[in-house]
């Protein structure tokens, strides 16, 4: 007991090299949550000004998608580079490369409409904007927790994560709306001179390690490849409601090339000596069940994307900043799931089963509230709470799915690889599988919708449209038919979602847990239930 007082009384208090001297220690690590705050505002492509976006260029609906996913890539695939890089550069290269690369794309996609152009430069943000944001929470995570616990590091890492999100697309609509769409990239532009400032004015280099470690042995070719089948996949599923997916000779084209690439990169992963991503992830336990849950959670979740964005627009009409405001009330919901899981995974350490099905419950009653609340007449005002529940799940699950791959994948860099996979699902492939799907689903429920609804199209029909008005009735008709949509599909989200925090309840009773006795023939029950009455 007492050599531990003398450990504990003798420890090295928290220290930021990277400062120069003068700087008060108090202010260091808030210096660098402004810097990461800077970082993760910024994007290639930003989600709140699309309309603008749309109204001003010649790019459609799903090219603006595609660039968002190109950067959702860059930021995923990078994951197995982010070690490499700290120990061979130092923070100030780092930071100061990462915002000029921000600033460059930003100042590019404000200038030019050709997606040749615009795919690799939202690519190289994304890749620019996680190695940014690694380096600098890196830098405080000691100060965050000094046990190097992350059921107290991850909850803290995505109240900045997910304010960003919702705060940048609100923060992007509401630009566009009093000023232009280019404004935002210029306040990004702003914002990494302020990032690159404090690491010339108030940092000195450093690098954690004395002796770099060089970037020889990379399987970089590998990692490109990669990034090429991930924007491949990105296209079908981006465009293929719009080209009737494989009716098109282009869809068809590019998934025979896209199903030879992969089948060349796991050639190349199984033979490379230090291949780019190792397969020994997947011997790991557990990691396959997480990835599944993590796809299932997002494309449950992908509504929000592609629903919300229809209700809001075409049956509400509401502008690009109404909506920002509207969808800040997740935010109220993102908090109370971030002190859930820093509760539950940092102070009590229960397990995390429970947690799953309190995640899935929350979508369960954002998609009963969308349910029961989607109508016309509806004042905006009651989808808050709604909202809130969404935000909640959103960040139980976010935390707890992230956690859950950190305590399977114990080796460091190994754990990496896994995030790499993780976020590939997390961020970016479930979340374009989930606008394909909802869109296919829309369509196809809207075209049966209107083939029972079609009495009000004939011409022995003395209802609606003709009493009041064709073009009215036609109207009325078609949002109508929209909401009556909309809530066919979330009605399918509503069993899933119920399924999944059915599913996690029972797991977490012991004796299902722990395995699950093998339920005999009904006429052998009965026997045996016969022979004991005798």
């Amino acid at each position: 007991m007492v050599n531990d007082q003398m450990v504990n009384k003798t420890a090295t208090p928290f220290q930021m090299p990277m400062f120069r001297e003068w700087v008060p220690k108090r202010i260091q690590p808030w210096i660098y949550i402004a810097q990461v705050i800077c970082i993760q505002f910024s994007c290639g492509v930003y989600l709140g000004a699309m309309e603008a976006v749309r109204g001003t260029t010649a790019l459609q609906l799903e090219d603006l998608l595609m660039l968002l996913y190109a950067g959702l890539a860059g930021m995923a695939v990078w994951f197995p580079m982010l070690f490499r890089m700290k120990f061979r550069f130092t923070n100030q290269q780092l930071l100061i490369t990462s915002a000029v690369v921000i600033a460059v794309c930003n100042f590019i996609t404000m200038r030019t409409t050709n997606m040749a152009i615009l795919l690799p430069v939202c690519f190289l943000a994304g890749v620019a904007k996680i190695q940014g944001t690694f380096e600098c929470m890196s830098n405080i995570q000691l100060w965050m927790t000094p046990q190097r616990d992350f059921g107290i590091f991850f909850p803290i890492l995505h109240i900045i994560l997910l304010t960003a999100i919702t705060g940048s697309a609100w923060l992007a609509a509401v630009v566009a709306f009093h000023l232009s769409w280019q404004m935002m990239h210029v306040l990004t532009i702003g914002t990494m001179a302020f990032v690159v400032l404090v690491q010339l004015l108030l940092c000195q280099p450093w690098c954690p390690m004395p002796q770099r470690m060089p970037l020889k042995g990379i399987d970089i070719s590998t990692g490109l490849l990669i990034s090429l089948l991930m924007l491949m996949i990105s296209y079908i599923l981006v465009y293929g409601d719009r080209l009737m997916w494989f009716f098109s000779p282009t869809l068809r084209w590019v998934l025979a090339l896209s199903l030879i690439l992969l089948a060349f990169i796991m050639y190349r992963l199984k033979t490379v000596e230090q291949p780019y991503i190792s397969l020994e992830i997947f011997k790991y336990k557990n990691v396959l069940a997480i990835l599944f849950v993590t796809a299932v959670a997002e494309l449950l979740l992908g509504a929000e994307h592609t629903l919300e964005e229809i209700y809001w627009t075409e049956v509400r009409g509401l502008e690009e900043h109404t909506k920002g405001a509207l969808c800040l009330w997740s935010l109220p919901g993102v908090y109370v799931g971030v002190l859930i899981t820093l509760y539950w995974l940092g102070h009590a350490r229960w397990k995390v089963w429970k947690l799953f099905a309190i995640g899935f419950g929350c979508i369960l009653v954002y998609s009963m509230w969308m349910y029961f609340y989607l109508d016309v007449n509806v004042p905006i005002e009651q989808y808050r709470l709604g909202l809130a529940f969404r935000g909640c799940a959103y960040a139980i699950l976010a935390v707890s799915l992230m956690w859950s791959l950190h305590e399977s994948v114990h080796d460091l860099q190994h754990f990496f690889m896994a995030l790499f996979i993780f976020n590939v699902i997390h961020m970016y492939l479930a979340g374009a599988s989930g606008y394909g799907l909802y869109t296919t689903l829309f369509k196809h429920f809207m075209a049966d919708n209107l083939a029972r609804y079609g009495d009000y199209l004939t011409l022995t029909s003395t209802s609606l449209p003709f009493r009041e008005g064709l073009g009215l009735g036609l109207s009325s008709l078609s949002l109508s038919v929209m909401s009556v949509t909309l809530k066919q599909i979330f009605g399918q989200i509503i069993w899933v979602s119920g399924f999944m925090t059915f599913a996690f309840l029972l797991l977490d009773i012991p004796r299902v847990r722990t395995g699950i006795e093998k339920v005999p023939y009904w006429p052998v029950y009965g026997i045996k239930l016969l022979s004991r009455l005798r």
